[in-house]
């Protein structure tokens, strides 16, 4: 059930990672400067690329269960929480959402990420069986 739970989530991820994608591409290219799209792109970037973690996550029986549900949620709060963050930070003068007074935000999700990767890395190393 979990890694159904990872797996879906993946898909749902790499799904907005592509809407946001054209979205930037296309409609906000007109009214962000380069450097608020070249943000956007971030954002995009690394929820695809987590996308794609979770996708490995899902199907994989290197690490314990109990493990991938650490892994998880760190991916998805990270997620939520950069690109999150990245998204809104670059887009808030069209759609009057300053959060700017809590922007230190972007790198505790970029952090949940690395530590993500970090656990899923020692966990395999250390992993006995395979």
């Amino acid at each position: 059930m979990m890694n159904k739970k990872i797996i879906l989530t993946a898909l749902i991820f790499g799904i907005i990672s592509i809407i946001f994608g054209a979205f930037g591409a296309h409609a906000l290219k007109k009214v962000l400067t380069v450097e608020q799209l070249t943000s956007f792109e971030t954002g995009v970037r690394y929820q695809m690329y987590h996308a794609l973690f979770l996708l490995f996550l899902g199907t994989t029986n290197l690490i314990s269960d109990k493990k991938k549900k650490i892994v998880y949620i760190f991916i998805l709060i990270g997620i939520l929480i950069f690109s999150g963050s990245i998204y809104l930070l670059t887009t808030r003068e069209i759609t009057s959402i300053d959060i700017r007074p809590i922007a230190f935000i972007t790198p505790i999700g970029g952090i949940l990420l690395i530590l993500a990767w970090l656990i899923l890395f020692f966990n395999i190393l250390s992993n006995k069986e395979n």
